[in-house]
């Protein structure tokens, strides 16, 4: 990997890049709005996309549409996931969506089924430090988000895992280190561009996120 790329690269994609790297794979996005597809497609352009929103059009246009193999628009505490194909999925991507789900532990049991052997699920979300954290329009403290209904821990997704006869790889605090080298740009890039400071730059900084990536068996 370039160092180009590897200073640009999503935090939510380090596992990825780890383990398939520019190899083709099929990909579950859980929570596919803001464009997604197209900017997982662009640092992925081979992987099969798959994406899952409760609103296929929550900031998602034609062309993001065309970068899908398959969109499934559902009700994830719903926990109806018959749509979805089971033992297919070679990763699963979970960011910062668990947290706004009050039964997100059943969700992932569901989720689990639709990995093949060998597949993995990255989960990431706000642990409870958030909690202690200064407040921010954009959401600095977990409690900043309206939508957030409970407080989920590396612990408790870890445990499910085990379970669930889950392999689990890594868990703990996100600490991306990309971010953390170029805060000092991102600060006055926000201010010019965006005319505020946008919370997320300091996720690493505080300790926002916490994450668990778990392997099936």
């Amino acid at each position: 990997m370039s160092f180009k790329r590897w200073l640009a690269l999503p935090p939510k994609f380090r596992f990825i890049e780890k383990y398939f790297g520019n190899r083709s794979f099929r990909l579950l996005d859980i929570g596919a709005g803001n464009h997604s597809a197209s900017k997982t497609k662009q640092w992925y352009a081979d992987c099969e996309y798959h994406g899952v929103d409760l609103d296929k059009n929550y900031n998602n246009d034609e062309n993001d549409f065309k970068q899908m193999h398959a969109f499934y628009e559902m009700n994830l505490e719903a926990l109806n996931f018959d749509s979805i194909p089971d033992n297919y999925f070679d990763f699963i991507m979970m960011a910062h969506v668990v947290e706004h789900l009050r039964n997100g532990d059943l969700v992932i049991e569901k989720l689990f089924q639709k990995l093949r052997s060998g597949g993995m699920i990255y989960i990431e979300f706000p642990g409870y430090r958030s909690t202690q954290l200064p407040h921010m329009e954009g959401t600095l403290n977990f409690y900043d988000d309206p939508t957030h209904v409970r407080i989920y821990s590396v612990a408790e997704l870890m445990n499910l895992s085990l379970r669930n006869n889950m392999e689990v790889l890594i868990g703990g605090t996100r600490r991306h280190f990309q971010n953390l080298l170029l805060m000092p740009f991102k600060i006055p890039h926000n201010l010019i561009i965006y005319r505020k400071i946008i919370p997320s730059i300091f996720w690493d900084l505080f300790g926002f996120a916490e994450y668990v990536l778990v392997r099936k068996k």
